[in-house]
């Protein structure tokens, strides 16, 4: 028996934030001392390193769930299944529902929850639950729906990946231009097709000095008075823990499926960084002793930003319709999905479309 994606769904929402809108925002250094050079040096250099020139935001009366729900919508549509039939609801987020104008989390009732609700699901046996795993959470989802259907308990799960970063950025730090808002969700089930579905995994949790590489802090403009805390990370940490721990990662995924390196047609990693995404690749290839095959890696951070754990399936959306430029899946393609984030956490897994 083979878990299958059998629906895919995005919401991109439709406010466009470009790296020009920061021009007047004041960067500070983290001990609140101003930066010697200017915004659109800061800019600049910010576009090169990480190859972001927009990112999307949120409209102010919409939330995570909300942005869920029309993801999940289309991923049903696309499934073309009854949502009654689901038996589990798996959210993958970090900081919960967080209203426009505050940075307050709500997780209660659960997101999942809140999305059950929104698309009226009256089974009260489909159980609906969040996740917290970083960015990874949408894999880290799949895999644990992979492990309802094969020890029974489910047939059918949705998994979805949220966030609304741009609400719990500080406005003074560079590495606000960074975060995004968006929603990706999926349908995933048993399959009698052999020939396709999820072929194995790879999935760890570094938590001694790694724990804190993303955690939540104070704003670095030390004259407000609130005790407000924002999305916060140790950016060389994280660059030089991603680039060690994920090719491991990926290649001991790719090594249980019984796949060949040259096999792999294209790998979906986590939008975070364009530099630090196009590192990793080469060091997954140099694993191998192979050069990097020309357009492996579609990317769609240039244009969304890190959405956190909506990136990857939004991407696979976006690369089943056709909506990454030079970039197409055919039948039968071996895809490697991998993703790293807060925990710290990795996870990776090999899937035949």
């Amino acid at each position: 028996m083979k878990i299958k994606i059998t629906g895919i769904g995005s919401y991109i929402p439709e406010k466009k934030v470009s790296n020009s809108d920061f021009g007047d925002h004041v960067f500070l250094n983290e001990d609140g001392t101003l930066f010697g050079r200017p915004n659109n040096i800061i800019i600049d250099k910010f576009k090169g390193i990480t190859g972001i020139e927009h990112r999307r935001y949120a409209e102010e009366n919409q939330n995570s769930s909300d942005l869920a729900f029309l993801a999940s919508q289309k991923a049903i549509d696309n499934a073309g299944i009854d949502p009654e039939t689901i038996d589990y609801i798996i959210f993958a987020h970090n900081f919960g529902e967080v209203k426009f104008g505050t940075t307050q989390a709500d997780t209660v009732p659960s997101l999942a929850t809140r999305v059950k609700h929104k698309l009226q699901i009256k089974n009260p046996k489909c159980v609906a639950y969040d996740i917290l795993f970083g960015c990874p959470g949408w894999i880290e989802g799949v895999l644990q729906a992979n492990a309802y259907i094969k020890s029974g308990m489910a047939k059918r799960c949705l998994v979805i990946g949220s966030e609304t970063l741009s609400r719990v950025v500080d406005d003074h730090d560079r590495d606000s231009m960074i975060y995004s808002d968006g929603a990706g969700a999926s349908i995933i089930e048993a399959s009698d097709d052999d020939e396709t579905g999820l072929l194995s995994y790879e999935s760890g949790t570094y938590a001694m000095d790694e724990a804190n590489y993303l955690f939540f802090g104070q704003s670095y403009n030390k004259d407000l008075e609130e005790d407000t805390r924002y999305i916060k990370m140790h950016g060389r940490k994280i660059y030089e823990f991603a680039l060690t721990t994920v090719p491991a990662a990926m290649k001991s995924c790719l090594d249980k499926s019984g796949i060949a390196i040259d096999d792999v047609a294209k790998i979906l990693i986590h939008q975070a960084n364009e530099k630090m995404d196009e590192a990793i690749i080469q060091r997954f290839y140099k694993l191998y002793d192979r050069p990097v095959p020309q357009d492996i890696m579609p990317m769609s951070i240039h244009e969304l930003g890190n959405s956190s754990v909506a990136t990857v399936p939004t991407l696979f959306d976006l690369l089943i319709r056709g909506e990454i430029k030079d970039q197409q899946i055919n039948k039968g393609d071996i895809l490697l999905f991998a993703s790293v984030g807060a925990g710290m956490n990795v996870n990776a897994f090999i899937y035949r479309y």
